[in-house]
């Protein structure tokens, strides 16, 4: 309901207006027209105010008023990002990772410094936001939003008794019903917290036993999702899963039936930033789309539509906090933040993670093997009776 009202009262704005939105400099953008660039930008699903449903188009809004074309494309996880700029030739503009990819990318040598002068909008960011654990300095992101983690729900099929754990992932009483990330950092620091244990662990044997727990968890999922959540939370053909607190409100939207809660034992807080890929052919115009981003319209725009909590000062007065997902302090208190990793911890979670989505086991063993005995003892009664007719054929021919 709150993303079909603000859409509503956008539109009635545009409607009465000569510009879809006002910019603090219009000369600085208009430079860059009849240049013919194209910017390459790769985003997360769903992760911007995209003209659906009455919203602002926020790409379309920028290609009108600097003349730059942008072709946009998305990915699912950090992982999915990361493996895409370090094993293939592509060239991205923009890219907007969350802060222990940012350190990680920051330390392999993977990102453009920015040049803060071509982008004057950063006055606009809280500075709370600016220099951080993952980006020391500020030198290399400007943030875009930040968020929790939590559990949405469907409360037509889920007893409240069970909620306000992450036990809830594990309930067998709702086998077949639960979604888990599909990406081994979220899906590791679920296990973690719910273990007692730091997001940010390095003990192998902590982690290993994670990992245990994970492949536990396996007989009660579903499915491993990223932007599949939303159909399948939306749809009820999902009663539960663990997801980002902004498209678990953007979820509950679609479906009166669904909450959100986060879970007692802790959280994960993150700050998704706008970076540039080393390598940029268009770094002024990347650090002019970045100026776009945190322009109070566009960040107005982005967070009535994607729900999640804007670190412009200025958006943050204008726009109303969902009360739905907002974490209280008890729970920020309890949050953390994900760091980098050393590489060899890294390479651990992910072969671990690997082995626990792939693994056959228990349920998941039997629910495979049996249909493939049974399809080979089929096989075989076939061949038989083929055999037996074509014996009873030989024998009428001979006679």
């Amino acid at each position: 309901m709150k993303k079909i009202i603000a859409a509503l009262t956008l539109a009635v704005i545009l409607a009465f207006s000569c510009a879809a939105v006002t910019v603090e400099d219009e000369s600085y953008y208009a430079k860059f027209k009849d240049q013919k660039i194209t910017l390459n930008v790769y985003n997360w699903g769903e992760y911007i105010s995209d003209g659906g449903e009455g919203s602002l188009d926020v790409i379309s809004e920028f290609e009108k008023l600097s003349g730059i074309d942008v072709t946009y494309t998305t990915y699912e996880t950090n992982e999915d990002l990361y493996a895409k700029l370090s094993s293939s030739n592509s060239q991205y503009d923009i890219i907007i990772p969350s802060d222990y990819m940012i350190a990680r990318m920051i330390d392999e040598d993977m990102l453009e410094k920015l040049d803060y002068d071509n982008i004057p909008n950063i006055s606009m960011i809280d500075e709370q936001y600016i220099k951080t654990d993952f980006d020391p300095d500020g030198e290399y992101s400007v943030p875009y939003t930040w968020g929790t983690v939590g559990i949405v729900y469907n409360t037509k099929y889920v007893d409240e008794e069970d909620v306000g754990s992450w036990d809830l992932l594990w309930n067998e009483k709702y086998k077949g019903k639960t979604l888990m990330f599909s990406n081994s950092r979220d899906a590791f620091g679920v296990a973690l917290k719910k273990l007692g244990y730091s997001l940010n662990t390095t003990n192998e044997d902590e982690i290993n036993e994670a990992s245990d727990l994970l492949k536990e968890q396996k007989s009660v999922v579903q499915a491993y999702v990223m932007d599949q959540v939303f159909d399948k939370m939306e749809g009820e053909s999902a009663y539960i899963a663990p997801y980002y607190a902004g498209d678990c409100a953007t979820m509950m939207d679609s479906n009166e039936n669904l909450s959100f809660y986060y879970p007692e034992e802790g959280v994960n807080i993150f700050i998704d930033s706008i970076c540039i890929p080393k390598g940029s052919k268009n770094k002024l115009a990347a650090e002019a789309f970045i100026n776009f981003l945190c322009e109070t319209d566009i960040a107005v725009a982005n967070y009535e539509y994607i729900c999640y909590f804007t670190p412009h000062t200025e958006a943050a007065e204008i726009v109303e906090a969902d009360d739905r997902i907002l974490p209280d302090e008890t729970v920020r208190e309890k949050a953390e933040s994900f760091i980098a990793l050393p590489a060899e911890t890294n390479s651990l979670i992910d072969s671990l993670w690997i082995e626990t989505k792939s693994g056959l086991g228990g349920d998941s063993f039997s629910s495979v093997i049996v249909p493939v005995v049974i399809i080979i003892a089929l096989a075989i009664v076939i061949l038989i009776i083929l055999a037996v007719l074509r014996s009873r054929k030989k024998k009428k021919l001979n006679y």
